[in-house]
């Protein structure tokens, strides 16, 4: 089986991108934007969505083991008595 050309994560990153820079582009119009300002606007919400929805989809799982994003990080509340 050949691997995919997209990750899934990436896939669901880029989707949610375009559909936010759909999104700004169409408000951007009907509030009565030039078509050319309203293109600008889709692309320039787009390109801030991708580091966004990369954030908050998190991160990649690593293969053969567990996530150590974490590693190290206390509560706070550790070793207090």
């Amino acid at each position: 089986m050949e691997r995919p050309l997209l990750s899934l994560r990436a896939t669901l990153v880029l989707l949610l991108a375009v559909l936010a820079g759909v999104g700004a582009g169409v408000l951007a119009g009907v509030a009565g934007e030039g078509t050319a300002r309203s293109v600008l606007c889709g692309l320039a919400a787009s390109g801030l969505a991708v580091p966004f929805f990369d954030r908050l989809v998190g991160p990649a799982e690593r293969p053969g083991g567990a996530d150590t994003a974490g590693a190290g990080a206390g509560t706070g509340g550790e070793g207090r008595g």
